[in-house]
């Protein structure tokens, strides 16, 4: 079985829990990246010893935000050493919107584990995007990169759609089985 973590960053609550269904998932354990942008050492330490990290964050103004970034540019350390490198790697981010710019996100994360040397893993589902398809339906908003969720901006993080957090649960899931295939 693989090593799987899940790193993120919530501001408001809503990403923690699609963070959660996502470790679930992959039974893997999660890392919060602080108000400040920060990780401890000992997050780094577990980070070092993963087989797959999940990368978490909201995209705002069409972006991650700056805590992700601060959290992003203190990896420059593993990069140097290629700590990170043939590390199984996977993505996934909210917005209010139904768009909301969230694959720009992704491919931030997608960059940034290409950066380490690292392999990222596709959501490897077709989209739901049927007349008959609902909020409900696995992979509602079409996403390919990684995982896509809708969050209110007037409502907490109870109101997610359920589809998306079953979309957050299986990819959790399917990253943590592509990495064991590399680890076996």
């Amino acid at each position: 079985m693989a090593n799987t973590v899940v790193v993120y960053f919530s501001g408001y609550g809503h990403t923690k829990r699609v963070a959660e269904y996502v470790a679930e998932g992959a039974k893997a354990p999660l890392i919060a990246i602080s108000p400040e942008g920060d990780i401890t050492a000992e997050d780094f330490e577990t980070l070092g010893k993963a087989d797959a990290i999940i990368f978490g964050a909201p995209t705002y103004m069409g972006g991650a935000p700056w805590q992700f970034k601060k959290f992003a540019d203190a990896t420059s350390k593993p990069w140097f050493t290629q700590a990170w490198k043939d590390k199984i790697f996977g993505g996934f981010t909210n917005s209010a919107s139904l768009n909301g710019d969230k694959q720009v996100t992704l491919q931030y994360m997608q960059t940034l584990a290409s950066q380490h040397g690292g392999i990222w893993v596709s959501l490897g589902v077709l989209p739901a995007n049927t007349q008959a398809a609902t909020r409900n339906d696995e992979n509602n908003l079409g996403a390919s990169v990684g995982v896509l969720v809708q969050s209110p901006s007037d409502a907490g993080a109870e109101v997610i759609p359920e589809g998306d957090l079953i979309t957050a649960r299986n990819y959790g899931a399917r990253v943590a089985a592509i990495a064991a295939k590399f680890v076996g």
